[in-house]
This record gives structure tokens, sequence and C-alpha cells, in this order.
């Protein structure tokens, strides 16, 4: 599938070596406020070659809204974005279009569709989140009218862990690290990694403020069961913890439950959310991310007839796609939450009242 959410949903389109790359938004409300330069600062936060941090891959990601909006608003109809491609290098590829690189997807792609587009991983390329911030982007801007904001940044790389969070630190980080005290250590962890043509992954920390109490929708789509899903959708994710998550299961009851008082919850252990459904709190996602795979190292691997070989890389590529990552973390927050909210308006005859009486 290339679709997600199920009342403001997302197709995305294209390919990291293809001509362009884009999105299809459905379900945006008639009326908002459709900011083309929020979107593509969006866009230029996500964009590659920015540091030597990560991929040399330069690329303008200059947006272009081709249905959708008229003089500056959503009309309720599709919103079609597209992103032309402007600086692949296809022939650094041609050393492996027969055979499969450790750790990507060309060996599962090929053996299910039977096609190999070896040109960067073709959809199966990290490039494809580009539209994914693009429509996260739209998904922003209808919950900045609700007073949902949404922040992140990037919380350990290479088993180095942050010690605090600072959001507004963050971005103005050239990795969006949220620990200024262990960002140098973090960078050189980086840099070393790329000097000896290896990778490092890292842990992305993403928080919703201002949502409402009541989204999420028992028992089969329920909010963290979907975070999960988005956030484990994004390239080279491989692990999600919702609030205090595996630490949790370190703790007794007694000390895990978020007692609450008339003001509201004492802790947010839960990461906002109790049964599948938003309880106000912040919510509290982390994703973790694996070492970027595209490494220029020599390894084992098999051609497309099973024969012995071994694959040396060329071309560009992040050292820690967790950097880049994090922007993309923030666009699936924002699509899930845009998702929940236009699920819940029916849920209570006095929302429909209110909508249809007046």
């Amino acid at each position: 599938m290339n679709s997600f959410g199920k009342k403001f949903t997302i197709t995305t389109f294209g390919e990291s070596h293809g001509k362009a790359l884009g999105c299809i938004v459905d379900g945006v409300p008639a009326g908002l406020n459709i900011d083309e330069e929020f979107i593509q600062s969006e866009l230029d936060r996500r964009k590659p070659g920015k540091s030597e941090l990560e991929t040399a891959r330069k690329e303008d990601d200059k947006v272009e809204i081709l249905s959708g909006t008229f003089e500056g608003l959503s009309t309720g109809t599709p919103i079609m974005m597209v992103i032309f491609n402007s600086n692949q290098k296809s022939r650094d590829y041609d050393n492996i279009k027969e055979l499969f690189r450790p750790g990507h997807a060309d060996f599962t792609y090929y053996h299910k569709y039977g096609i190999r587009d070896y040109r960067g991983g073709g959809r199966s390329s990290a490039r494809e989140t580009a539209a994914r911030v693009a429509g996260g982007a739209i998904a922003k801007l209808m919950l900045k009218t609700l007073n949902i904001e949404i922040a992140s940044g990037v919380c350990e790389v290479d088993g180095i862990k942050s010690q605090s969070y600072d959001f507004t630190h963050a971005k103005s980080s050239k990795l969006y690290a949220l620990d200024p005290t262990v960002e140098s250590a973090q960078e050189r962890a980086i840099l070393d990694a790329k000097s000896n043509h290896d990778s490092v992954g890292g842990v992305v920390l993403t928080v919703a403020k201002g949502v409402p109490i009541g989204l999420g929708e028992p028992l089969y789509y329920k909010l963290d069961a979907i975070l999960a899903e988005a956030m484990m959708g994004i390239n080279a994710s491989k692990a999600i913890e919702i609030g205090d998550g595996i630490a949790s299961t370190h703790l007794k009851g007694s000390q895990n439950n978020d007692e609450i008082t008339p003001n509201g919850f004492k802790t947010n252990h839960s990461g906002g959310i109790l049964g599948g459904i938003s309880n106000g709190d912040d919510i509290i996602v982390k994703t973790h991310f694996k070492p970027t795979p595209s490494i220029f190292q020599a390894q084992e691997t098999v051609t497309k007839e099973n024969e012995a070989t071994v694959c040396e890389l060329k071309g560009r590529h992040d050292p820690c796609v967790a950097i880049r990552g994090s922007i993309v973390c923030e666009s699936m927050m924002a699509l899930v939450l845009a998702d929940m909210v236009l699920l819940n308006m029916g849920k209570k005859m006095e929302h429909l009242r209110s909508i249809y009486c007046g």
C-alpha cells in the first residue's frame, strides 16, 4: 500500500532516481490556509546535503502544489504536491545492478516483485520521505489551528544518550541534538564512523503538545498502535517506544501509574495515551533507527542468480539516518493526529448537533 490514514489520508508516489516524487493529501477541510512558505521550510529541514553529517547529495526539494487550493486556501479536494529530482547519479549504482546490498530492501523487493530498480533503491529509498514531509506540513497547518504543536530531536547517537531535552536548541543544531552537553560527542561519533566508511544508529524523540482528550479509536485503531505503525513505516526504523516504553517494564505498578489530581496527571509515564486514547497530556514517542545500511566497506552478498559475490558501494549516503529522520517523525506524528482529530468529530451527538443544528 502507498496510502496512509482513514479520514486525513496521504498517498505518495515516485522513486529516488525517477523524474519526481510527491503526494496526494485528501480529507483536508476546506478553508485551511495553505502556507506554501511553511511547507517549503519543512522540506528544507529534511533536505540532504546541509552539513558533513549528512549525505552529499544536493537537492533543492522545491515543492509545487498542483491541485486542491484556490487563493491560498484548501478547497476540500485532494491536494497534489510534486518534488522534482535534480541531482541523481544513477551511474553510481551500475556496479550493483545484478546483486543485493546487505541491509537493504533490494533482496525482498526483488523476490516480491521480480523487478530490480537498482538506482538508489527505487521506491524503498528514504528519498520517498520528502513526500511524507510535504504531506505532514499540511497536517501541521491544520493542527496548528487547534493549538496542537509537534517537536522532535535526536536524543541518542551511537549509544550516547541525552540527559536533558531542549527542543529549542534542536532546531538550530546540525544534528537536531536535544542535549547540547553531549552534542559534540554525538557529532564525533558520526564523523568517526563516516571516516571509517561506516555508519551509526540513533534515537529520535517526538513530542506533541496541546493534544485534546479523546483521540484514538478502540480497539483496532488505537492512537499508540497507529503511531507505532506510522513510525515503523519510516525507512530504517527498528523499534518504537510510547512514553516510558521499555523502561516501564522495569517498574512496579505503583511506580508506573500516573496518579490523577484535579489539576491533571502527576506524571506522564504513559506518554499521553491510555487505552489507546489520548488523555490530554503530551504525546511522547521515541523512534529507534538502525545504522545506515549504505556503507563503503566490502561485504559478502549474492547476485540475482544466488551466486556468491562482494558488494562494494559507491554513491552518497547519510552516516546517521536519525538526523533527517527526526523531521520525518514529526511529519508522521502530524499525519496521525490530523487523521485522529477528524475521526473523533462524530463520536458524540453533541458534536453532530453543534455542526448541523448550530
